[in-house]
């Protein structure tokens, strides 16, 4: 049984999350770390899930705290911690702020938790990985970050409800940013281990629509109810139980690359990454067409610019 720590786990993201992972029936605790200044309202969280938690005679420990020491032995520390996003607001407007949170996070755990897999949530999602595993100096495969397996699901149910088709048939996956350069792999998508090219011939499949309407996904829930919670508080959750169970699924999570996929080096972006009990255990290769390799470059050299004006900014602190 494992240990789990969650890092703003009295926001909208971080309390489902929590729920979600106490639920699980391979995790004996779950720190519910917060603020001081937020102590009570995660204490008050705690209260109420073990009264919804008794209903379905689930025993798993739920443990307030903002205190460092308490997430000693943490299997995963996942850092959802942050400011969130307004409508209107990209991911990377919150980039400044949520990097000196992140950075004395990693830090912190580092300290209290060396053993641990860091999982980073707060957004931009790949800034925020490169700024932990800087901080943190771990091991690359044990810093990982949301990346890309909210985008991959996300596209798979547009393909199954556009077609009407059992998602369990979609095989599709999304690399890149998790943001505006994210890239789909359509080139590899397969529908009942149909390629999507030849698919598409027999059904209308408005491709472009369906990729905008991916793009623009958190924005639209963020817009009509104020902010993304279930869709990334499953993903999250599915990511760690992933890890703990040491199923070596294959998801697309956000890693530091040294040259794995189209020579990409030195920057943070959505791979496919078998997942183990050890973090990443192998970033998967993939083949792309010419158009996918030359948007998964210029998805690097964003993030890469704006992750080094970033690291910059830390430094002047």
């Amino acid at each position: 049984m494992a240990k789990v720590t969650v890092m703003g786990s009295t926001g909208t993201i971080g309390k489902n999350v929590t729920f979600k992972l106490a639920r699980a029936d391979v995790i004996s605790e779950v720190v519910l770390f917060s603020r001081p200044e937020s102590l009570d309202k995660a204490k008050g969280q705690s209260y109420d899930m073990y009264d919804a938690l008794a209903a379905e005679d689930i025993d798993c420990l739920l443990t307030p705290s903002c205190n460092f020491e308490d997430i000693a032995g943490s299997d995963i520390v996942l850092i959802t911690a942050g400011v969130h996003r307004d409508k209107g607001m990209s991911r990377r407007d919150l980039a400044f702020t949520n990097a000196k949170i992140v950075s004395n996070y990693a830090k912190q755990i580092a300290i209290h938790a060396p053993d641990a897999i860091i999982l980073v949530a707060t957004n931009p999602v790949d800034v925020m990985t490169a700024i932990a595993y800087d901080a943190s100096g771990f091991n690359r495969d044990k810093v990982i970050g949301l990346g890309n397996h909210l985008d991959s699901l996300r596209l798979k149910t547009y393909f199954a409800r556009r077609l009407n088709i059992n998602g369990s048939e979609i095989h599709t996956r999304v690399i890149g940013e998790h943001g505006d350069n994210m890239v789909p792999l359509l080139s590899s998508t397969t529908i009942g281990g149909i390629p999507l090219k030849y698919f598409i011939r027999e059904v209308e499949l408005d491709i472009k629509d369906i990729i905008q309407t991916l793009r623009n996904a958190g924005n639209t829930i963020i817009s009509k109810k104020g902010a993304t919670e279930y869709g990334p508080a499953y993903a999250i959750s599915n990511l760690i139980t992933t890890i703990i169970t040491n199923t070596h699924k294959i998801l697309t999570v956000s890693l530091y690359l040294d040259g794995e996929i189209a020579d990409v080096k030195g920057v943070c972006l959505g791979v496919p990454s078998v997942l183990s009990k050890k973090g990443n255990a192998m970033i998967v290769p993939i083949h792309m067409n010419e158009y996918e390799t030359n948007k998964f470059r210029n998805a690097a050299e964003e993030i890469k610019k704006l992750t080094d004006e970033v690291m910059e900014s830390l430094k002047e602190e």
